[in-house]
C-alpha cells in the first residue's frame, strides 16, 4: 500500500534540480513544473461555502432593476404563503327562463279583441290591463250571476222569517224544512256561478261591484297580466275572435334567470345544494350565484348530471338561450402560492418580479394549479417573499428595456 507521503506534490524546486541533472532542456523543466503544479490543485480540498452565501450568490446573478420615483407610487405586493387554491370545474351552460317568472295569457271565454292595451315589448306591471274582449257569454254569466244573487237573498230573507214563525210555534217544522230547502237550492245555484266568473278571470272586488249596479258596459271582459315583467310575445290583433285556451300573449320577468349544466357524475358528486358558483357570459362579467337543483337521475346518453344555478339578473345582463361558462369551486389542501395578478412572462419565461433589498428582481417559476384569483407555486420561490402585483407591466417595461439596451452596447 502507498504511503501518504508518496500523494504529497513535489515541489517544483525539485523538479527543476532533477530535469538539469538529467540533462533536459529549459521547455521539459517548464512542462514538469506546470504538472506538477496540477497535481498541487488536484489535491487540495475546496473550502466550503456556507448556504447563506449560495443563495446570495444565486441572487447576484439575477438582474436586479430600479423602478423610478414616477412609478413607485403604483407599485404593490404581496406575500407568497402557504394558502387553500381550490380545484375548480368549469362546464358549459346556458340560460333559462325561471318557469316562476313566465305568464302565458289565455282566453278563458269566447269573444272578440275589441282593444288592445299593450305590445310586444312593453314593460308591464302585475294587474295591468292588456286586452278587452266583447263577449256575450260573459253577459249571459254576468245577467245569470245578478239573477241567482237575487234568488239567493229572497230564499234567505224567508228562511230567516220562517225560523221565527217555527220559534213562536206559529208554522209547522214541514214549513221550516221546506224553506230551508229552497234557500239551500238558491245559495248552490249561485255559488256555481259566482265560480264560473271567477275561474274566468274576475276578481271577487268585480263580482261585488256588479251586485251594487256596476255592469261592464258593452259585455267587455278585461284580461290583466298576472306578473309584472316584458311582453315577450303577442298573437292577437284588434277585432280577431278568440276562444277559451287560445294564447294571446306571454309576459316574462329576467330579474331572475335560471343557469344549466351538465357535469360528469364523479364531479356532481362533489356538491350540494347551496354551493356558490361563477357565471360567465361571453364578453361580460362574471356572476356569482347558488346552485338549487342536482338532478337525482343521471342523463341516459351523455351519463351526466343536470344541476341548476338562480342567478339575480335585475340588469338583464343574462339572456335567456345564451350560452355561459359555469364554474365551481372545490376545496383543496393548503400550498405555497401567490397572486394571479403577479404572474407575468418575459422572453417566453414565466415569472414573477420579488422585491429586494436593493431592487426588483424577475424570478421564474414554476406554477400548478389556479383558482380563486391565487395560483401554486411549485418552484422558484419561498415562503415570506413578497412580490409585485401592480405595476407589473412598468416593471417589465423596464427590464425590457435594459436588457435591448444591454444587447446594443455589446
Amino acid at each position: 500500500m502507498i504511503g501518504d507521503q508518496w500523494l504529497r506534490p513535489i515541489p517544483s524546486i525539485v523538479i527543476g534540480q532533477w530535469a538539469a541533472r538529467a540533462g533536459l532542456g529549459t521547455a521539459a523543466v517548464t512542462i514538469a513544473i506546470l504538472v506538477s503544479a496540477c497535481g498541487d490543485r488536484a489535491v487540495e480540498q475546496p473550502a466550503k461555502i456556507p448556504a447563506e452565501e449560495v443563495k446570495t450568490q444565486s441572487e447576484d446573478r439575477l438582474l436586479i432593476i430600479q423602478a423610478p420615483p414616477s412609478i413607485q407610487h403604483r407599485l404593490r405586493t404581496e406575500t407568497v404563503a402557504s394558502r387553500v387554491i381550490p380545484e375548480m370545474v368549469t362546464a358549459p351552460g346556458e340560460v333559462a327562463l325561471d318557469l316562476k317568472q313566465v305568464a302565458k295569457i289565455t282566453s278563458r271565454i269566447e269573444g272578440q279583441v275589441e282593444h288592445i292595451h299593450v305590445q310586444l315589448g312593453d314593460r308591464v306591471r302585475r294587474g295591468q290591463p292588456l286586452l278587452a274582449i266583447e263577449s256575450l257569454r260573459l253577459d249571459e254569466l254576468v245577467q245569470e250571476y245578478l239573477v241567482t244573487k237575487a234568488q239567493a237573498d229572497v230564499a234567505e230573507n224567508g228562511f230567516r222569517r220562517t225560523e221565527k214563525l217555527w220559534a213562536d210555534k206559529i208554522v209547522t217544522e214541514r214549513r221550516l224544512v221546506e224553506e230551508r230547502g229552497l234557500y239551500l237550492e238558491a245559495t248552490a245555484r249561485h255559488q256555481h256561478v259566482r265560480e264560473k266568473l271567477l275561474n274566468m278571470g274576475m276578481t271577487a272586488a268585480e263580482l261585488r261591484e256588479l251586485e251594487h249596479g256596476s255592469h261592464q258596459e258593452g259585455h267587455r271582459y278585461t284580461l290583466k297580466s298576472p306578473i309584472a315583467g316584458t311582453v315577450v310575445a303577442q298573437n292577437v290583433v284588434r277585432g280577431q275572435g278568440v276562444a277559451p285556451g287560445n294564447e294571446l300573449f306571454e309576459v316574462v320577468d329576467t330579474s331572475r334567470v335560471w343557469v344549466f349544466a351538465n357535469l360528469p357524475i364523479e364531479q356532481a358528486r362533489r356538491f350540494k345544494d347551496g354551493d356558490v358558483g361563477t357565471i360567465t357570459p361571453r364578453g361580460g362579467e362574471p356572476v356569482r350565484a347558488p346552485l338549487t337543483y342536482i338532478a337525482p337521475v343521471a342523463d341516459e346518453q351523455t351519463r351526466t348530471i343536470k344541476v341548476r344555478f338562480e342567478v339575480a339578473n335585475a340588469d338583464g345582463r343574462l339572456k335567456p338561450h345564451e350560452f355561459v361558462e359555469v364554474r365551481l369551486a372545490v376545496n383543496g389542501s393548503p400550498t405555497l402560492a401567490g397572486p394571479v395578478s403577479a404572474a407575468t412572462t418575459v422572453d417566453k419565461t414565466k415569472g414573477m418580479f420579488v422585491q429586494r433589498k436593493n431592487g426588483y428582481a424577475f424570478v421564474p417559476i414554476e406554477t400548478g394549479r389556479e383558482g380563486d384569483a391565487w395560483i401554486e407555486i411549485t418552484k422558484g420561490l419561498e415562503a415570506g417573499e413578497q412580490v409585485v402585483t401592480e405595476g407589473v407591466f412598468d416593471l417589465k417595461s423596464i427590464l425590457l428595456k435594459e436588457h435591448i439596451e444591454s444587447r446594443e452596447g455589446g
